[in-house]
């Protein structure tokens, strides 16, 4: 069972629709599980978790010590494999109906892998802060909860009654504290990394290799720098959010040409 297998080894946020890349040992290709409806999604999700099985292979060479990544660095061929299927598809669709469609599905998927988890940690930090003062009722939690969310969504949307005791669904606050941050590390990373792909004109292919290659072997400082990418720079960061603005200004565009 899906649940069963150890966290790191996982796509998490692939669970619900039944989807995983699972390693086992360097010696063995690691396995890929899929429900597949042929759908753009499903599409997505393919290109994803046989990114997962690519970085796993490559990976493998470092012995069955060293070949996992840390979480900050699992996401980064799956997502970036994503992304090229993506705008590979992207680019064969003239339609504006499903070319808004996918791109709103897209930025969603962005938004909620990079402002979600970041309001996620938010109401995190604000929990264990409170908590050192004292213990916390449902109400304060509820209030916390609320607080960070109505910050994170802005005045666009409406919080209904009940609302308040959503973090309860929250796995990874009980069993996995602070899990979340990965999330959203892992995704402006990748996006940074893409944003040079796009600027390349050679060598990136094979440093690309040698980065997925090296494993849980060297920090992401030493892997980014062959890229010219720091991520103690602010700019690296802004560099990987204008990925998701320029996707967001795709898609306004076709909304206003409609």
């Amino acid at each position: 069972p899906v649940s069963c297998l150890p966290e790191q080894f996982l796509c998490c946020d692939r669970i619900a629709p039944h989807a995983f890349a699972h390693p086992t040992v360097p010696s063995v290709h690691p396995y890929v599980l899929v429900n597949y409806m042929g759908k753009p999604r499903d599409v997505m999700t393919l290109a994803h978790e046989l990114g997962h099985g690519v970085h796993q292979v490559l990976a493998g060479a470092q012995g069955a010590l060293m070949a996992s990544t840390p979480l900050t660095l699992a996401e980064t061929a799956s997502v970036f494999g994503e992304m090229l299927t993506f705008r590979a598809l992207l680019d064969q669709t003239k339609d504006k109906r499903e070319r808004k469609a996918m791109l709103a599905q897209k930025v969603e998927d962005m938004i909620n892998t990079v402002v979600r988890q970041i309001a996620f940690y938010e109401f995190e930090r604000k929990v264990h802060t409170a908590r050192k003062d004292g213990e916390l009722t449902a109400d304060d939690l509820g209030e916390m909860w609320l607080s960070v969310q109505t910050e994170s969504l802005g005045p666009a949307i409406r919080i209904s009654e009940g609302y308040e005791t959503y973090w309860a669904y929250i796995p990874h606050f009980i069993h996995s504290p602070f899990y979340v941050y990965a999330y959203a590390f892992g995704d402006c990373l990748v996006n940074s990394l893409y944003a040079v792909y796009q600027k390349a004109e050679k060598g990136f292919q094979e440093k690309y290799f040698e980065l997925l290659k090296a494993g849980g072997t060297k920090h992401h400082s030493e892997l980014l720098a062959p890229f010219g990418l720091d991520a103690t720079d602010p700019s690296f960061w802004a560099q990987g959010l204008s990925m998701i603005e320029g996707l967001i200004d795709e898609l306004e565009a076709l909304d206003k040409a409609a």
